[in-house]
């Protein structure tokens, strides 16, 4: 087991491990924020469209980095009713975690993209990627609100993840890709070695990037005899 350099540096181990994608007709969707430098890592070596889904963890009041759950876009919610019942939190406390969590996804929705429709999934292979898979709640959701958008074809890639999580979301999708499951895994963030945040404006240039590559490859096979 290894630590990665960055999330760039773990993209480009991913890619490396996904040739089977090359030549298919896929698009690579991020889980922002944190998703996105490694699967544009993973668009660029497929010749992909990148786009995201946009999905929020619901924190449990005052341990926010504890998920009860996960919002995802189209309405898609998750919850986790085993931590739920065991801290015994109250439906008024999770509704307003809804409401908050809610709101900040409308919000990315309308940042990241400038203006641009989301890129069309329905009949495609999606490889859905995150820089990491912890108790799964957030990929779950993304998962469950991907389906909605009638993929061919659902597969998951990250760069490390807990092995239970990754063996219990494996009979959930078609393929499933966790390049390191380290024991004991303890946090996403221990197997980089910088795991600063990624901004919103980093997403949104890295989409605009993506989406002129797309546009550029359109062209070039319009082109094409």
């Amino acid at each position: 087991m290894r630590r990665y350099l960055d999330r760039r540096d773990a993209g480009r181990e991913l890619a490396s491990l996904l040739g089977r994608y090359a030549g298919e007709d896929v698009v690579v969707l991020a889980l922002p924020r944190g998703g996105v430098p490694v699967a544009d890592e993973v668009a660029r070596e497929l010749g992909a469209p990148l786009d995201v889904l946009i999905v929020r963890k619901l924190g449990v009041p005052g341990h926010e980095e504890l998920a009860m759950g996960a919002l995802a876009s189209g309405g898609v919610q998750v919850l986790n009713q085993g931590v739920i019942d065991e801290l015994r939190i109250p439906h008024s406390a999770i509704a307003a975690v809804v409401a908050r969590e809610e709101r900040e996804l409308w919000r990315r929705e309308q940042a990241y993209r400038g203006g641009r429709p989301p890129v069309e999934v329905a009949g495609r292979s999606i490889i859905l990627v995150d820089d990491g898979l912890a108790t799964g709640s957030t990929m779950r959701a993304a998962v469950e609100g991907l389906r909605r958008r009638g993929p061919r074809r659902i597969a998951v890639a990250v760069p490390v993840a807990a092995t239970q999580t990754c063996e219990a979301l494996a009979g959930e999708v078609d393929d499933i890709l966790c390049a390191q499951t380290p024991e004991p895994f303890l946090a996403v963030g221990l197997w980089y070695q910088d795991f600063g945040q990624t901004t919103d404006e980093e997403v949104r240039e890295v989409l605009e990037e993506a989406a002129r590559r797309t546009e550029a490859r359109a062209g070039a096979g319009e082109g094409a005899p």
